[in-house]
């Protein structure tokens, strides 16, 4: 309890500094939310001047930052400009389908990324092993959305395997979709997804089994008579997993950059998508709450990595510890 009041303590002060950095940088930028609300209706005078009044214009930014700060206190994010409804409820039809994304290609990327790091490390030097390094070298210096282009042109263009894009077919209500309707559409944006997060935990994973190899206990377990393999799965692979487990939950960040990035190529109307369109839309109250709902995200992911590092290794236990 202590260990998850600290972090709650922690959350509520990252969460104060985010919204207060993230409504300066936006006031300070040349985002006009009243122009961007009215669109082709920009030249009303009426309009204008009623709509300053309600954004703020000529508020000092020390008043505009206290009000927004009571705003969210109170779950009051506004409403967004491009959906015209109330911002929490984008975020929160937006972010469940992009969570069933990241969910699932998080879950393929820490376990292909982890086996091939694995099988990496225990056949180092060997022509399995100088593949499967070129193999994540290359998917480490790609884009992510250079990597979703060459998937799409691949299955979707040429060998027409999968649609093209969106989460439902054309003129259909996403109630009346069928759950085989959706995987076979939610595959390739996943797959896409998974592929981003494979090199990090493989690369890293082998480099952790390496010097595990080189350690006095593997070498002593060697001379005693012990298959390769035996010593690896039994030494190994314990003292792999933990470091692995970490950098999975810690890749949070980057697991949410990359669904914004695949989204908008598979026109997957989740919360990646959202964020595009906010931005190059000027959606500021909605670009506000994806920053807050994307802050969280990460901070739950490194708390989950921190509390499952403590229940797995008792030495990382404490009443002290952080």
């Amino acid at each position: 309890m202590k260990f998850l009041g600290y972090k709650l303590v922690r959350l509520l002060i990252l969460l104060t500094v985010i919204a207060a950095i993230s409504f300066i940088m936006i006031d300070l930028s040349p985002i006009d939310p009243v122009r961007a609300y009215l669109g082709e209706m920009s030249n009303a005078p009426e309009q204008i001047e009623k709509l300053s009044a309600y954004w703020g214009v000529g508020v000092p930014i020390q008043d505009k930052i206290v009000g927004w700060l009571e705003d969210i206190v109170q779950l009051k994010l506004g409403t967004s400009l491009i959906y015209r409804i109330p911002v929490t409820q984008v975020i929160m039809e937006k972010f469940t389908a992009s969570l069933v994304l990241m969910a699932v290609s998080w879950v393929i990327s820490g376990i292909v990324g982890f086996s091939l790091g694995i099988i990496s490390g225990a056949k180092r030097g060997t022509w399995i092993d100088k593949i499967i390094k070129t193999y994540c070298y290359i998917l480490q210096s790609s884009p992510a959305f250079w990597i979703a282009l060459i998937v799409l042109i691949i299955f979707s263009v040429w060998l027409n395997w999968f649609p093209i894009g969106l989460a439902v077919p054309v003129g259909v209500m996403a109630e009346n979709v069928t759950f085989w309707e959706w995987l076979h559409r939610l595959i390739l944006p996943a797959f896409t997804l998974s592929i981003v997060g494979i090199s990090s935990i493989a690369l890293y994973t082998r480099d952790r089994l390496v010097n595990i190899e080189n350690s006095d206990f593997f070498l002593f377990a060697k001379s005693r008579g012990e298959k390769h393999w035996s010593i690896i799965i039994k030494h190994g692979i314990r003292n792999v997993i933990l470091p692995a487990i970490t950098l999975q939950f810690l890749s949070f960040s980057e697991l949410f950059g990359g669904a914004v990035l695949v989204e908008q190529v598979f026109s997957y109307p989740g919360i990646g998508q959202a964020t595009i369109e906010a931005g190059l839309r000027s959606d500021v109250p909605l670009l506000l709450g994806i920053v807050l709902v994307s802050t969280i995200f990460v901070f739950v992911g490194n708390t989950i990595a921190d509390i499952l590092y403590k229940y797995v290794d008792p030495r990382m236990r404490g009443d002290g510890d952080e």
